[in-house]
Formats: C-alpha cells, structure tokens, sequence
C-alpha cells in the first residue's frame, strides 16, 4: 500500500497514533476478508463487502493523513 509514501509510513507508525491506529485496523481487515474468502479467494459474503467498504474508507483516511503529513517534504 502506498510504494512512494514507505519511509513515511514507517515514520508515522511511530509518531502520529492515529495513523498508526488506521494502518493496524487496515491490516486486521485485510486478514479478516482474506480469511473469509478462503484459499481460492472465491468466498463472498455481505460481511466481506462490508469490511472491503471499511478498508477502503481507512486507505483513503491514511492516504489523506500522508498528502497532509508529506507536504513538508516536498
């Protein structure tokens, strides 16, 4: 997630809890639906999309967080 933002992201799991806080909840979603998919990655469900529906909404909030946090960079 996010190549060209990897030494940033590595900065902020260790300096802004909130970001932290998102990327751990991403994370615990994406091995939830992985394991809810299965092996084949066939398994489908209300309950999957609904937590492909929460991921997404956490990417965009960790992607706003970096544009926020990489002006400085820049």
């Amino acid at each position: 997630m996010f190549p060209e933002y990897r030494e940033l992201i590595s900065k902020l799991k260790s300096s802004h809890p909130r970001f932290q806080s998102l990327f751990e909840r991403h994370n615990q979603l994406d091995h939830q639906i992985v394991r809810l998919e299965g092996p084949s990655g066939a398994g489908y469900s209300e309950e999957v999309v609904r937590l492909k529906k929460e991921k997404l909404h956490i990417k965009d909030e960790l992607y706003k967080i970096l544009k926020s946090e990489d002006k400085p960079y820049k």
